[in-house]
């Protein structure tokens, strides 16, 4: 039988050691204050205000009203070029991501045929940022068509296949970002946390007085557990009110799942903490495992940056052990779309089961002999 007494006992003096160590309080409450804010505000995928160098060989009211347009959105800052000269030396040099060069007869050819070109030369070092610059382009040409249509009073060709954006209409990459945050940064400082716990315990001589008694290995491991995540789910509090109120990122669905899906996703990460901190039992060895274990797999295998999807599939089985990518799959989901638990029931049993068989692991690892 699990004593419930001694759980609270070894959860109260836990509670102690957090409250007279001013380095813990710092790890548990101020730094994932600081990483949500700086990754949040830092951590952009949106590229704006990109410098283009455009040639108007044109110079009419069409090509004017085409160029207004491009000025009219935040994605631009517009530099005209008044030479080939120009536009050759600034190829050569190599210093412009993006030109646009209007050709001559750029209005007759719309009143003509309906159809005017522009040249349109991107810097194709960088492919993701080729690729944005390619579709911001298509909008704004899309955009002036209707404009030029209606000004000339002629039937605008309309695309046979709509798009439209059922979540995150805006297209904000904050709003794919920061629901991901708390995946990153509450399972990191989660295993951190504990993982310093029973290391510290082993090194400080506490751990022979602790085994002396008669409190089991489940109980010291509950035990161990409870405060910290108590400050985990502060922190989760915190990051989810940091969330709505200084980045805008709207709630869509219940919060009583969310809550849930985070209880689960803390336990087990406290837990893996708990069963770093056995196996080494040296606080430095378990800050160095706490780190390689949770932060690697957050940013390369939950999803947060590198998209599952185009994973090889050898790699998309693989991040199917790591409970980051489907706390990160209900994370964003729930902050952006109105489900219920059905739809991610595989996400939930997943952090589930990995909770279970990590808690199980730490308890049959830990050794009540005072020999590693």
């Amino acid at each position: 039988m699990i004593s419930k007494t001694s759980i609270k006992a070894i959860a109260f003096k836990e509670y102690k050691h957090i409250t007279r160590d001013p380095f813990t309080m710092i790890i548990a409450l101020i730094m994932p204050l600081i990483l949500v804010l700086l990754f949040g505000f830092i951590v952009d995928l949106d590229y704006k205000h990109i410098k283009i160098d455009i040639q108007d060989n044109n110079n009419s009211q069409m090509s004017r009203r085409f160029i207004d347009i491009l000025k009219s959105c935040q994605y631009f800052k517009i530099n005209k070029l008044n030479s080939m000269l120009e536009i050759e030396n600034k190829i050569n040099k190599n210093n412009t991501p993006a030109m646009l060069i209007i050709e001559k007869n750029f209005d007759k050819n719309i009143v003509r045929r309906n159809s005017g070109k522009i040249q349109l030369l991107l810097d194709g070092s960088d492919n993701a940022k080729t690729g944005i610059l390619t579709s911001y382009f298509t909008g704004i040409a899309s955009s002036a068509n209707k404009i030029y249509a209606k000004q000339l009073n002629t039937q605008y060709n309309k695309e046979l296949i709509r798009t439209r954006f059922l979540f995150n209409t805006e297209l904000n990459s904050k709003w794919f970002v920061v629901p991901g945050l708390s995946t990153i940064v509450i399972g990191l400082i989660a295993i951190i946390l504990t993982s310093l716990t029973i290391a510290k315990e082993w090194e400080n001589g506490s751990m022979e007085l602790l085994l002396s008694t008669h409190v089991k290995s489940i109980e010291i491991v509950i035990g161990k557990i409870i405060p910290y995540f108590i400050l985990n789910m502060l922190n989760i509090l915190m990051i989810f009110i940091i969330s709505l109120l200084v980045f805008k990122i709207p709630f869509e669905s219940s919060f009583f799942i969310y809550s849930i899906a985070c209880v689960i996703y803390v336990t087990g990460a406290l837990a893996l903490g708990i069963f770093i901190s056995v196996v080494t039992r040296q606080q430095q060895a378990a800050v160095q495992f706490a780190f390689a274990v949770g932060l690697l797999p957050s940013f390369l295998f939950s999803g947060f940056i590198f998209s599952i999807e185009n994973m090889p599939s050898l790699f998309r089985y693989f991040t199917a052990l790591f409970p980051q990518r489907w706390f990160m799959e209900i994370s964003r989901t729930l902050f952006l779309s109105k489900t219920n638990l059905k739809v991610l029931l595989v996400p939930f049993l997943a952090i589930i089961i990995f909770a279970i068989f990590v808690i199980i692991l730490a308890n049959i690892k830990f050794k009540t002999d005072m020999e590693p």
